[in-house]
């Protein structure tokens, strides 16, 4: 098993060998050999360490845990690392020398947002004190596939509480567990959210990757901001089992990480079937194990067909207008400017860009549908998973046990005017729940506008492979469909940006050297393709490295094993 790993990575181990001296742009090395530094470092890279010997998963592992504790006081992006992690890297490594190797995720440690639950020493709280010290009876189905996997669970990430669905009034990455996540391309920097914490972690090389969860942009929003790769997988291709939820038609898990290939490798070990969820049993793939990092073809976009919705464009540029354009708003120039660079390039690349329209723009959401399914969904399937608790120390049983407490206890800092109850509020007033005939209208309406009238019908209507949309104009329409969505970096903002604050005005939201992303978005289930499109983007324009973060750990691989 330990002869045939790097060639399950694609690679032959000798030929690797001698790519990677020639071409690593290190600045770091390991027992004389050139390495990638930690904020660059690929899968590809860890194994070829680990399975030479350059270093072992322990190493790697206090290498991460150092470095998480340089930033963690800054950035608060991690909310507990697990005490267990260099017990289970000592494992794996002694596995390794027995010859036996899990996969390709052998030894490698992964941060995991603080809703994804574990049964181990650390705590799944969604960043509230209502959970801490909660057990579940097992782990979470994610998880467990990590495990399964090889992979090694080094922590916990903070997260916007609840995954932002306490408070329309408070700050993206605040949590009262975990503090306020700030990102690391400008001082004080809004992480976006609600995985704040996993962005932010992965962006500066705190862990090989990371898990973010979404409902409505909550892994591509923060991808977006932090330079990352994004993927957010059809609901139903990853588990939700375990991950404390808003909406079991919205929700789903998925990677976040350095590169398309890291993040496609990361969704191969935790997509699949699972009888703890049923929606996974739509899967078309059913129990067959899908290599995702195999899509990564630098000529996968060569005669394909990609849509631009330029009419969502202008909504969203135009702030809601959608009888206005994005020429109308210049802050959104420098994302039209890199978005229509990003166009010529994938045209170069061999393929045909169609313009398109969606039938529907902001008009999708204008019945407040998807607030109604999201309403509708939370009390059930919270409760639900409140049951499934071992232990309970709060008791909180119900989503209004869940808001008195909150209402109550002084550290979750409530108050009637600011980081108040008002989505719950709003949520326990709907007067009906997910088995209403309300309810239902309003998630079959989300299908007709977000699906036949949106994106869907936008793919049949000019026989697309994909629509191009820049990220923070993308999750909606997925969101309300369950569809997929592959997020990569696209460019920056430009150094005479007019700083902007957030809404609640304690981080910066727009400034210099924030990154923006581009935005992949298919048919259910087309995971595979869109990671093939959106590689063949990333390795042609390169964009994550022309800026880099304004805080980075010190800490390398070099100094531990040096130290050893």
């Amino acid at each position: 098993m330990r002869a045939t790993l790097i060639a399950l990575l694609g690679i032959a181990t000798q030929a690797f060998a001698s790519n990677f001296v020639s071409t690593c742009s290190a600045s770091q090395l390991i027992k004389g050999v050139p390495f990638p530094t930690m904020i660059d470092v690929t899968l590809q890279d860890l194994e070829f360490g680990l399975e030479t010997g350059l270093f072992t998963s322990a190493e790697l592992v206090q290498t991460y845990l150092d470095r998480i504790m340089e930033v963690n006081s800054t950035l608060h992006m991690v909310t507990e690392v697990n005490p267990d992690a260099l017990s289970i890297a000592a494992e794996l490594d002694a596995m390794r020398a027995n010859g036996t190797i899990l996969g390709p995720l052998h030894g490698v440690p992964v941060l995991i947002k603080n809703n994804i639950a574990t049964l181990d020493q650390m705590n799944n709280t969604a960043g509230s004190f209502a959970l801490l010290g909660a057990k579940v009876p097992r782990d979470s189905t994610i998880a467990a596939k990590l495990r399964k996997a090889g992979a090694i669970i080094l922590g916990k990430t903070n997260l916007s509480q609840w995954a932002n669905y306490r408070s329309y009034n408070t700050s993206n990455g605040w949590s009262a567990y975990g503090g306020q996540t700030q990102a690391a391309y400008y001082p004080g920097q809004d992480p976006s959210g609600s995985s704040s914490g996993s962005g932010v972690s992965s962006s500066i090389g705190l862990a090989w990757a990371a898990l973010g969860t979404e409902t409505d942009g909550s892994i591509l929003s923060p991808s977006d901001v932090n330079n990352l790769a994004g993927i957010k997988p059809t609901v139903g291709l990853t588990s939700r089992y375990l991950v404390i939820p808003i909406s079991e038609h919205q929700d789903t898990i998925g990677p976040m990480a350095r590169t398309v290939m890291d993040a496609a490798y990361l969704l191969s070990a935790i997509a699949g079937p699972d009888n703890y969820d049923n929606y996974t049993r739509a899967n078309p793939a059913g129990n067959n194990t899908i290599n995702y990092a195999a899509a990564c073809d630098y000529h996968a976009l060569r005669g394909k067909r990609l849509g631009v919705a330029w009419n969502v464009i202008n909504y969203y540029a135009s702030n809601g207008n959608a009888s206005a354009s994005y020429l109308n708003n210049p802050a959104s120039y420098p994302v039209i400017a890199a978005f229509n660079a990003s166009l010529a390039l994938i045209e170069a690349a061999g393929a045909t860009i169609v313009p398109t329209n969606f039938t529907i723009t902001g008009a999708y959401n204008s019945g407040g549908n998807e607030t109604i399914v999201l309403d509708g969904d939370f009390p059930v399937n919270l409760a639900t998973y409140l049951s499934e608790l071992t232990y309970n120390p709060n008791n909180i049983t119900s989503l209004e046990d869940l808001r008195a407490f909150t209402e109550a206890f002084p550290a979750e800092m409530w108050s009637p005017t600011a980081r108040d109850v008002g989505i719950w509020n709003e949520s326990l007033a709907l007067g009906f729940n997910n088995t209403s005939p309300q309810f239902w209208a309003a998630w079959e309406a989300d299908q007709l506008l977000g699906g036949d009238l949106g994106l869907f019908g936008s793919i049949s209507r000019d026989n697309l492979s994909a629509v191009l949309l820049p990220t923070q104009y993308a999750p909606g329409f997925a969101a309300i469909t369950g569809a997929p969505v592959v997020t990569v970096p696209m460019g920056f903002y430009p150094a005479n940006t007019t700083i902007k604050m957030n809404g609640f005005g304690n981080l910066v939201a727009q400034a210099p050297n924030i990154p923006f992303g581009l935005s992949f978005l298919g048919n259910k289930w087309t995971e595979y393709d869109l990671i093939g499109y959106a590689y063949a983007y990333e390795q042609r324009s390169k964009a994550r490295n022309k800026v880099q973060p304004y805080i980075v750990p010190n800490t390398e691989l070099s100094s531990i094993v040096a130290s050893a």
